[in-house]
């Protein structure tokens, strides 16, 4: 990011160029991540990667952002959504992130994150847990990274602290069975990343052992996502290829994965319908047998 930081041609032209790669991956729908704040150089406190103060705003980050989403939307013919992050170490950034996902919510931006460091806990008095009331006050769509490297206990905060309707990673969840076994009965989504997990750590080296096999077993709500493609040097096929190589992911588990991604999207419930029916047509089913 220190590259393209401040520069509103290179921030508009990197979310245009990842719509062209999803699509040549074969996605159709995709809803991309970031912090608006680390690309700014002006009106955030401090100012990223040690960059000298300039004129771009967060706000026109997220224009910009938008801008190239939309033109690569109408270039190669697939849909791209994005969600914003709050940053676990900057929490007086949150009150901007959600301002920002109220102001653009029609306009590409589908939800709200919380990413970063896991140690750094959510207290009631935070600006996180306020950025999430407004956002559940306002119906904004919520996720949080959560569990990937942490324990149980950070999924327990996001699900009933912060009320995510989605976990990113969530991993640990398997070292509380009672926890596991109450999200398995709500079908709470996991956003599962395989390759990334791996490179991180995040969970045993031994991809039999992961707790994707789990999930699986237990036909769990997750997707399978790439995580960081540029830092990881991935794609959705590498993470396709992990599951399918180690995991015995079958045909019909691809597909129940993708349905899964698009029922727990954070379209509109009238395009949700239109992505799934896409899929429906697209796999030879019968939706009412999903």
């Amino acid at each position: 990011m220190p590259a393209i930081a401040g520069d509103r041609e290179a921030v508009r032209r990197i979310a245009y160029e990842l719509v062209e790669t999803k699509a040549k991956e074969g996605v159709i729908y995709v809803e991309i991540r970031y912090s608006p704040h680390l690309l700014a150089n002006c009106h955030v406190d401090p100012i990223p990667w040690g960059q000298t103060e300039g004129d771009l705003t967060p706000d026109e980050v997220v224009n910009l952002v938008n801008q190239g989403l939309q033109d690569g939307e109408r270039d190669f013919r697939i849909k791209a959504r994005s969600i914003l992050c709050c940053m676990r170490h900057m929490p007086s950034w949150s009150p901007e992130v959600v301002e920002l996902c109220k102001k653009y919510r029609n306009n590409s931006v589908v939800a709200i994150d919380l990413a970063g460091d896991e140690n750094a806990k959510v207290d009631n008095a935070s600006e996180h847990k306020k950025a999430y009331e407004e956002a559940e006050r306002c119906g904004i769509h919520r996720t949080v990274h959560a569990g990937e490297a942490g324990p149980p206990a950070m999924i327990k905060e996001a699900v009933y602290h912060l009320k995510a309707e989605r976990i990113g990673h969530g991993y640990h969840v398997l070292e509380d069975p009672e926890l596991y076994k109450e999200l398995l009965r709500a079908k709470m989504h996991f956003e599962v990343c395989p390759w990334s997990s791996y490179l991180t750590g995040a969970c045993h080296p031994d991809f039999g052992k992961h707790p994707l096999t789990q999930f699986k077993k237990d036909r769990a709500n997750y997707s399978i996502n790439t995580d960081d493609p540029l830092i990881f040097n991935s794609n959705i096929d590498k993470d396709y290829g992990i599951v399918k190589d180690y995991m015995g992911f079958t045909e019909e588990d691809f597909k129940r994965v993708n349905i899964n991604a698009a029922q727990s999207s954070f379209l509109p419930e009238k395009e949700k319908q239109e992505l799934l029916n896409t899929l429906y047509a697209a796999y030879g089913m019968d939706p009412s047998a999903s």
